[in-house]
């Protein structure tokens, strides 16, 4: 018996099939995304710092963060956040200091050097959206409906995490 069979009996085959392709886009795009990254840096010559350190610049912005916040934002599974902060921060990306309150945390910010990651991982993306859209590869609506779809299976997801069914 397959495993379609058996989740969603009578029903489920088409429905499991469409949502591991799903599964397996998601995670294709992300790679992909850091690729695209990759290969950024690799024109502008910068090869010090790698798709997912340039992509905590970036997520970090002007905030001011710990690692911890870091991490349960979720956007670098498969990355030792901890790890990348430290070489960032080696690196003169980030400025840390540790925290008033709670001295075992250690809070983050771009230098300007960091700041020139972000506007080059920002000038990317900006140059993809004029791209998509003058190519005509999707609408507002459509990355609306996708983002939509996206963010139910997130809650979905995190539910399951959180209650267990």
């Amino acid at each position: 018996m397959s495993i379609h069979s058996s989740v969603l009996p009578g029903r489920g085959h088409g429905f499991m099939s469409g949502y591991l392709d799903t599964l397996a886009l998601v995670e294709r795009l992300h790679r992909l995304l850091l690729d695209v990254i990759k290969d950024e840096f690799e024109r502008v010559g910068i090869l010090d710092i790698n798709a997912v350190q340039a992509l905590l610049l970036f997520n970090i912005g002007d905030n001011e963060v710990t690692a911890g916040e870091l991490k349960t934002r979720g956007y670098y599974q498969g990355s030792n956040v901890s790890y990348n902060l430290k070489k960032l921060v080696e690196m003169g990306y980030m400025h840390h200091q540790r925290c008033e309150i709670d001295r075992r945390a250690v809070r983050v910010r771009l230098t300007e050097k960091g700041r020139e990651i972000r506007r080059i991982v920002t000038e990317l993306f900006e140059r993809h959206a004029e791209g998509l859209i003058e190519r005509e590869i999707i609408t507002m609506e459509g990355l609306e409906d996708i983002t939509t779809a996206l963010r139910r299976m997130e809650r979905y997801w995190t539910d399951q995490i959180r209650y267990i069914y």
